[in-house]
């Protein structure tokens, strides 16, 4: 009975629901699993037990039957001239297999698999996407193996698996850190085997480029088994091409993607230039432009850059309300999509547009007069929780339909205690998470232009739980508060 309660709560609990297509790529969803494996452990104790208290049942009905059939007759044959004995026979095996019936029919197996069924279990996707999380954080922040495992070390058949997945995306050399961090771990007790490392530490090698590495590895696999013809052909053949190449790159030395700028700016590496420029740029009281709201509750305005104007606000939203926004995206948080329906895989997260009601349209209207625009024709406020690496590449806000995202307000829900910083590679600004701020540029020139400095992105969060809201302003609403302009420079 206890088992069916727990199954009823689990399946009516809107937390511990995942429909088919929803994956964990944020970080928030991944936290309520370690609840749910409580759950799902505490549940299959209970299962047990009531699988053991049934099969004792069982027996004890087995034993009874067993008793029974020892008065069979020697001759079945013997019996059914007896009218009465095979009456007698046919009623005995019925009543036995309707007690064998009834006992097999109160097994909990059906419900423990209802349960499993509507349990947050993560799907082989949510693996992937966590290591390829991880393979990220090491393209930006030029990480190895041991800087990641640091705190929490993997096993060789855990890093092997993060191996065999950079493998498949054709990230070669973080595939070869992975095994060679595997094969440093490798114990009697791992699933992984010697030759498979040695295998793909040669084969990553080799589409890497390093083919002095590829044949070491390759020539320890065929040392440790003589009769694989595979090996041998591919020895043969990375001989060969090692007599017509002059180099080869070190494998050891990590490179990066072609992003340098946005790369650069993610790991702290800011031009001196850019920071002199800042030094000269100023903080103020504002009032949103004489708003009656803010007379007597004037808004902190930092200026982070002048050209395009990239101005950071602090304390425009109170924990409070941080949490009631957190609290009304959880239910309805899926992953980050971009254009029609498509799910995103340069922006690892999940979202949802939450509806302007409440405590969301309040800070709706802070929004409006703090910027000074008009927010009938903007989006709903945009809740996002990023994932593990979780990241956000280079792109614009401004879309391509007619009515266009002139402003783009971005309000930091967390702190980040590692990476996670919005970043414009063309300006050299990076913009630091700081729980309670937000960060507010125009994405047109006045004259309705892209401005083409405003391409952003969002560094990948290395320690910590990214919260971030998104308030996309429109053209629409603004002819008078922010007059189009025919300069072409405007």
């Amino acid at each position: 009975m206890a088992l069916k309660q727990l199954t009823l709560f689990v399946m009516c609990s809107w937390f511990v629901c995942k429909t088919e297509q929803e994956f964990f790529s944020s970080v928030d969803q991944v936290s309520q699993l370690f609840n749910e494996e409580e759950t799902l452990l505490d549940t299959f104790s209970l299962y047990i037990d009531a699988e053991e208290e049934n099969l004792k049942k069982m027996k004890s009905l087995l034993l009874l039957l067993q008793l029974g059939s020892f008065s069979n007759p020697q001759s079945p044959e013997e019996t059914t001239r007896d009218p009465v004995a095979a009456f007698k026979f046919l009623k005995r095996l019925r009543h036995e297999w309707v007690n064998i019936v009834k006992f097999t029919q109160q097994s909990l197996y059906q419900e423990f698999q209802t349960l499993l069924d509507y349990s947050l279990i993560p799907e082989l996707e949510d693996i992937n996407s966590a290591a390829l999380g991880l393979i990220g954080l090491q393209e930006i922040y030029k990480l190895y193996p041991h800087n990641i495992t640091k705190e929490t070390p993997l096993s060789a058949d855990e890093a092997y698996y993060i191996g065999l997945v950079a493998y498949e995306e054709d990230k070669f050399q973080h595939a070869f850190l992975w095994f060679m961090h595997s094969l440093e771990r490798l114990t009697d007790f791992s699933s992984t085997t010697k030759n498979d490392l040695l295998k793909f530490l040669s084969s990553s090698a080799y589409q890497f480029g390093n083919l002095p590495v590829a044949i070491y590895f390759g020539q320890k696999l065929l040392n440790l088994d003589p009769s694989n013809e595979e090996i041998k052909v591919r020895l043969g053949l990375y001989r060969l091409l090692r007599l017509q190449r002059t180099s080869n790159p070190d494998i050891f030395t990590l490179n990066t993607q072609s992003n340098n700028s946005y790369e650069a700016l993610c790991r702290g590496e800011v031009d001196e230039r850019t920071s002199k420029r800042q030094r000269a740029l100023s903080c103020r009281y504002s009032t949103g432009g004489g708003n009656p709201r803010l007379m007597y509750a004037p808004v902190k305005e930092e200026e982070l850059w002048d050209e395009p104007k990239i101005i950071r606000y602090h304390d425009v939203i109170s924990d409070t309300e941080i949490e009631t926004l957190k609290d009304i995206a959880r239910p309805e948080l899926t992953r980050s999509q971009i254009g029609l329906g498509e799910i995103s895989d340069i922006r690892t997260s999940q979202s949802v547009f939450v509806d302007e009601v409440g405590t969301v349209a309040r800070i709706s209207q802070k929004i409006a007069d703090i910027t000074g625009l008009s927010v009938e024709s903007a989006e709903r406020l945009h809740v996002q929780n990023y994932g593990i690496g979780g990241r956000y590449s280079p792109h614009f806000d401004a879309g391509d339909e007619v009515n266009e995202r002139t402003a783009t307000f971005l309000i930091y829900m967390s702190d980040v205690e590692v990476g996670g910083a919005t970043v414009f590679p063309y300006v050299g600004v990076a913009v630091k998470p700081e729980k309670g701020s937000a960060v507010f540029w125009y994405n047109l020139h006045k004259n309705g232009e892209l401005d083409l400095k405003t391409k952003h992105a969002g560094c990948p969060v290395l320690v910590g739980n990214k919260w971030v809201a998104n308030k996309w302003i429109h053209e629409f609403g603004q002819e008078f508060r922010r007059p189009c302009s025919l300069l072409q420079w405007e």
